[in-house]
């Protein structure tokens, strides 16, 4: 006979968050942001820019929380190397990443896009001192 006894773990108990409408606002804003930045992510450039290079695809685009992340994590940073360098270069990086891309089962493309221009980034700041 086993000495330990181990309790089966249960779900949290959250349905008290269901009559909270405090709880509840708060969720509708942050859906309601969370739609406004998707729409303004689909709008934008960077947008098409990724879809030219494949980095994102149709399914991805429907998906409000990538657009969302996408628009306030990665799309300033764009912005940022636009200023930097031009339009172009913006290209010329989506481009080398495209490249040197490799799948992955479980893959978060904003992360990914982030993490690959935050490396960038303070390469060109460098090169721009010189």
């Amino acid at each position: 006979m086993d000495i330990w006894l181990r309790k089966k773990r249960r779900a949290d108990d959250n349905s008290y968050k269901l009559e909270d409408t405090a709880y509840q606002e708060d969720k509708a804003r942050k859906a309601e942001t969370e739609d406004k930045l998707a729409i303004e992510a689909m709008k934008s450039k960077y947008t098409t820019l990724l879809l030219e290079n494949m980095l994102l695809s149709p399914f991805e685009m429907q998906d409000t929380k990538i657009m969302a992340g996408l628009q306030v994590h990665v799309y300033p940073l764009y912005d940022e190397l636009k200023e930097l360098r031009g339009l172009n270069s913006v290209k010329d990086h989506l481009s080398y990443v495209a490249s040197r891309r490799e799948e992955y089962s479980k893959h978060n493309i904003a992360r990914y896009l982030k993490k690959a221009i935050e490396q960038y980034l303070p390469t060109v700041k460098r090169q721009d001192l010189n």
